[in-house]
């Protein structure tokens, strides 16, 4: 558990997977060099070829909230595209009551972007239909994203398969009247507010938070790869608007480094997260020594 201010942040895994280096069309194994020291053993295995990626959710705990960001993949999930998450079987809810909540103590969810890795978890299947998991949460999403994703909307010329995870799990959200779009630029709540990060999703934001004299930006999918710290330019294959993604990026990764804050992505492995330092022309990651 990180402790920021009176802020608690706790990291609930779901899954562990092995990403190829074909995710990043510029890697070449020879171009770790320079970030030996930082990259492995965690984030990169040399005998293999492989980045480690993790699929999580972080947990948030104020003294009046219990805030969800990202639900990962969730279980059960038809998922045709995404094969490594394709009706997944974890002890995800598990490891949520390990950490001291239910689903019902979640009072609010929210997403950096609607990708299959983000939100399986707001569902579940209760025998007849996918029923919502988080019951008392209001769920938190950009207009822009729901816009792009709905199947009766910005995705309607989409094969079916690409639309399974909005159909079972966002569509029973917005059936229950949970949702709340926003723009991106919006303070939810003291000290948490919303920054808009486009690029890697439509509508993809991230979330500021500053308690205690301390700040936090959990960056969502702004970088996939410790590896993107020191190559700012490489887009992972997921981003959909390589250009923008870049331009976000860049600015993410100045701004982490000037503010000292803690950066929090969704898929580093651990320490799974840390802060952004200036190296050289670039940057380098420095994990954290708090455990999430």
């Amino acid at each position: 558990m990180i402790k920021l201010g009176d802020i608690e942040i706790i990291r609930v895994e779901e899954v562990m997977l092995v990403e190829e280096p074909t995710s990043f069309a510029d890697f070449r194994p020879e171009l770790i060099a320079d970030i030996r020291d930082w990259l492995l053993p965690n984030h990169y295995d040399e005998k293999t070829n492989t980045f480690s990626m993790s699929v999580h959710s972080w947990l948030l705990r104020t003294p009046d909230r219990t805030i969800l960001l990202d639900t990962a993949s969730g279980n059960g999930k038809s998922r045709p595209l995404s094969p490594r998450l394709n009706m997944l079987n974890t002890p995800y809810l598990e490891r949520l009551k390990a950490a001291g909540v239910a689903p019902e103590d979640v009072d609010t969810v929210i997403h950096t972007h609607l990708h299959v890795d983000h939100v399986g978890w707001n569902t579940y299947w209760d025998g007849t239909r996918w029923a919502p998991t988080f019951t008392n949460a209001t769920t938190i999403m950009s207009a822009i994203a729901r816009e792009a994703h709905d199947p009766k909307r910005g995705a309607a010329a989409k094969p079916p398969e690409a639309n399974l995870q909005f159909v079972d799990s966002v569509q029973p959200l917005l059936d229950a009247g949970t949702v709340r779009l926003v723009e991106g630029t919006e303070t939810l709540f003291p000290g948490i507010e919303l920054v808009q990060a486009p690029g890697h999703a439509p509508g993809h934001m991230m979330v500021r938070v500053r308690s205690g004299g301390r700040e936090a930006l959990f960056i969502g999918d702004v970088m996939h790869q410790p590896i993107q710290i020191a190559n700012p330019t490489w887009n992972s294959k997921y981003c959909e608007d390589p250009p923008l993604a870049r331009e976000t990026r860049a600015r993410v990764l100045a701004y982490c480094a000037d503010e000292r804050c803690l950066t929090l992505p969704v898929h580093f492995n651990a320490p799974h997260c840390g802060y952004i330092e200036r190296r050289k022309a670039g940057y380098a990651f420095v994990p954290s020594d708090e455990m999430p």
